[in-house]
């Protein structure tokens, strides 16, 4: 087995974001201190809006870990240092949601939906958030072969976030109102999608 990059100590590295792949692994009992430490930075705080007790972190976190649901939540890490939380799931798991956005869009079947977060506030604005959405997408079409697509609304005051889509090659296809995570955003939203390329046709 080859060694695994040896992780970096954010605290001594400055604000460098770390180098080499990006990877994930679902996130596991261990990783939910570091994730509820995630939650409780303003950054994160301010667009998530979870609360961070123990038991809140299970409630929240804690059936899809267990398989109990069909979302997928991923410790997102660059050579080996976990740097963020990525989420996917399929839009008709949650038929409420594809409910909701109908108005907006109509959503292909097996479409997925991812949402994201770095954690480490001196990671912020280094480039980390389209290079770990670009490696999602790749991750999303080999763990969702039946996907021709990944849709993916988010709350329009939250500019960082969409230009970080849009710089990973999605494209904003609708707007419109839907209940935003946080109580204090207003409902506008910006709608961005990507679309699995067709492989080549040969004669």
């Amino acid at each position: 087995m080859a060694d695994r990059p040896a992780p970096v100590d954010l605290t001594t590295a400055g604000a460098a974001a770390p180098e080499g792949a990006v990877t994930f692994r679902p996130l596991g009992t261990a990783d939910l201190p570091m994730l509820a430490a995630w939650l409780a930075e303003p950054h994160v705080r301010r667009w998530w809006n979870h609360e961070t007790s123990p038991e809140a972190i299970d409630r929240d976190f804690g059936p899809a870990m267990r398989g109990e649901e069909p979302a997928e939540d991923l410790v997102a890490s660059v050579g080996g240092t976990p740097v963020g939380l990525l989420q996917r799931c399929r839009w008709h798991d949650y038929p409420e949601y594809v409910e909701e956005i109908a108005p907006i869009l109509q959503v292909p079947a097996g479409a997925v939906s991812i949402d994201y977060l770095i954690g480490p506030p001196e990671l912020t604005g280094r480039g980390l958030g389209p290079r770990i959405i670009a490696a999602a997408v790749q991750g999303v079409w080999q763990r969702y072969p039946e996907a021709t697509a990944i849709i993916v609304p988010v709350c329009a005051a939250n500019r960082a976030s969409w230009r970080a889509l849009e710089s990973a090659g999605f494209r904003r296809v609708a707007s419109g109102d839907l209940v935003p995570d946080n109580p204090v955003d207003p409902p506008h939203h910006h709608v961005h999608r990507i679309d699995r390329e067709e492989p080549p046709c040969h004669p």
